[in-house]
């Protein structure tokens, strides 16, 4: 099955589950022929349709609860309870149970990825031994959540070095189109009561985000609220794409339960509620681009903090850490940098096709 096939195979399964908007499915196609990078983001179906056999040696490894649609840029920020700017992955809508080395796969392919389109300057290699090494060291120390206080200064720096002016991204928010026509009632209800007032006036506009998600109706509340602009955003949540590629059984999203059992300081306005996740939405809390990052910063580092952050989700699935361990410890040298090559290679295959076919549409 080609990339085309596969796309419009995967895309007639999810409507069957959630509601699709052509309109962005459009954007979400012609945004997946612009670079490698964001095809990668935007294919986790096909992901994990080729994963085992291009990968058949690594299948066999222990699972977990894993993110799935991993990524460098599948990490960003939120505020805890108290306050604190805690680092992390951002995104688990396609969480599920897999191999381990899915995600560590997945993570150094889009790194080398990122490399060969000039958004990392580290070494392919140098790439897969920092995450490897953050990974391995994190489930030895039962790992730890990544808070940006008096720990993880330089951390922190490339965090909020983004938030210099706040301007454009709430002029950015502003500017999408209210929506018009019906809407759920429940949705708008679980928007109000997100909202740090009740009977806050709000503005319902329609948000074009991510890729893996690009399609789906997101709906976000934007208030003014006692001198400044809030945001809150939700969007609906369905079975990971993993169970199209590997043609499994289905079970029920499974984001909630993986937020329960990660190493993890939790986010106090996520919520999810009857099929929708509802969360704040803010420039200290979103994902971060590595293009918004300063120059000079420390990449094998960075790398390495999210090899510890991805150890850190695995570990909610806690009987499997001594077994992650032994498994880590009888694979040869090199293992990861020879899976993310092989993977790179299928998915620049995949995307050359894909950019002949939207050509010739």
């Amino acid at each position: 099955m080609g990339i085309a096939e596969a796309t419009r195979n995967y895309e007639g399964w999810l409507a069957q589950r959630v509601p699709l908007l052509r309109s962005d499915i459009e954007l979400k196609h012609r945004r997946m022929a612009d670079d490698l990078f964001s095809f990668l983001r935007a294919t986790f179906y096909r992901w994990a349709q080729v994963w085992p056999d291009v990968c058949s040696d690594l299948c066999a490894a222990p699972r977990v609860l894993g993110v799935g649609d991993l990524h460098v840029e599948n990490f960003g920020t939120w505020r805890d309870a108290e306050g604190r700017l805690i680092w992390g992955v951002n995104d688990f809508d396609e969480t599920v149970s897999l191999e381990y080395t899915n995600d560590l796969v997945r993570l150094c392919t889009s790194a080398q990825i990122a490399i060969d389109e000039s958004r990392l300057a580290v070494s392919g290699r140098g790439a897969c031994e920092a995450v490897l090494e953050g990974y391995r060291e994190s489930l030895r120390a039962h790992g730890g959540a990544v808070v940006l206080a008096e720990r993880h200064r330089w951390l922190r720096d490339l965090a909020v070095a983004r938030l210099k002016d706040q301007r454009i991204y709430w002029d950015r928010m502003r500017s999408l189109r209210t929506v018009s026509g019906r809407v759920n009632t429940g949705v708008r209800r679980l928007l109000e009561n997100a909202l740090p007032e009740r009977r806050l006036d709000f503005r319902l506009v329609h948000r074009q985000a991510g890729l893996g998600s690009l399609g789906r109706q997101r709906l976000m509340a934007l208030a003014q609220w006692r001198g400044g602009t809030i945001a809150r955003e939700a969007k609906p949540l369905t079975v990971s794409a993993w169970l199209w590629g590997r043609n499994a059984r289905e079970v029920a999203p499974r984001y909630a339960e993986l937020l329960a059992r990660a190493v993890r300081v939790p986010d106090p306005f996520l919520q999810v509620h009857a099929g929708w996740l509802v969360r704040r939405l803010a420039p200290d809390c979103s994902r971060i681009e590595l293009s918004s990052l300063p120059q000079g910063r420390d990449e094998r580092k960075l790398l390495w903090m999210m090899g510890w952050e991805t150890a850190n989700i695995h570990l909610g699935s806690g009987a499997q850490r001594q077994a992650i361990l032994r498994d880590l410890g009888r694979r040869k040298g090199g293992w990861l940098t020879r899976a993310a090559e092989r993977m790179c290679e299928v998915a620049a295959l995949d995307w050359r096709k894909w950019k002949r076919s939207t050509r010739l549409r």
